[in-house]
């Protein structure tokens, strides 16, 4: 039986699945990414689109490795709605971060400081949530992408360890959404794994995260 270990026990949230449809031909990511298309797009339906308001503009982050000066190596796109100019609107973009499963921190949040400061200090993945909560103004959304390991000790879940170290900075857990990587063929779903993915493993993970208030 395959040993799945996590670091800590976040308060559990009712978790919401999410099925390709019937016209979504992309369902496997490309090798760098975790999200498939077809989750992208429902991405934008469900967090960007407000109602009576202009839609916000979704910044994807590509987290390749979690060491120091890691933010000087994240590719960066922003997705900006038609008649909307590209950096021009004051608007706080939703924040999709994706975390690729082999470039998962393995240890918790730590700090000699405060949490004031720990954001200014803490340069690589400790760090990490705090910076990007001053970059999100008020109550901006992060979402983050990622997906259970497996090393040589079993199979290691991410999530409660996120989930702690997004608290520390100040976000709250709003939702856990389960992105299948398959599709669904009368009353079963046929699994499309990713290249890259375990074996039997069919899914992936996205926390919705809301940064809460700003920090100086």
């Amino acid at each position: 039986m395959t040993q799945i270990r996590t670091t800590t026990n976040p308060s559990p949230l009712p978790a919401t699945v999410w099925l390709p449809g019937p016209r979504d031909t992309e369902i496997l990511p490309i090798a760098t990414e975790v999200l498939p298309p077809w989750a992208i797009e429902k991405i934008r339906t469900e967090f960007t689109h407000r109602p009576g308001r202009a839609p916000a503009p979704l910044m994807r982050l590509a987290i390749g490795d979690t060491d120091t000066g890691m933010d000087a190596r994240i590719p960066c796109t922003q997705d900006t709605p038609p008649g909307l100019p590209f950096n021009s609107s004051r608007i706080t973009p939703v924040t999709l971060a994706e975390l690729h499963p082999d470039t998962l921190p393995t240890a918790g949040v730590h700090s000699h400081y405060g949490s004031e400061e720990q954001g200014a200090i803490d340069d690589a993945w400790p760090g990490f949530f705090h910076r990007t909560h001053r970059l999100l103004r008020g109550d901006g959304l992060l979402l983050l992408a990622t997906r259970q390991r497996r090393d040589a000790e079993g199979l290691t879940d991410p999530l409660g360890l996120l989930v702690a170290g997004a608290r520390t900075a100040g976000f709250r857990y709003l939702q856990h959404i389960v992105i299948v990587h398959g599709h669904p063929v009368g009353d079963r779903i046929v699994p499309a794994p990713p290249d890259n993915a375990l074996p039997g493993l069919i899914h992936s993970d996205l926390l919705v995260l809301r940064a809460q208030g700003s920090r100086p």
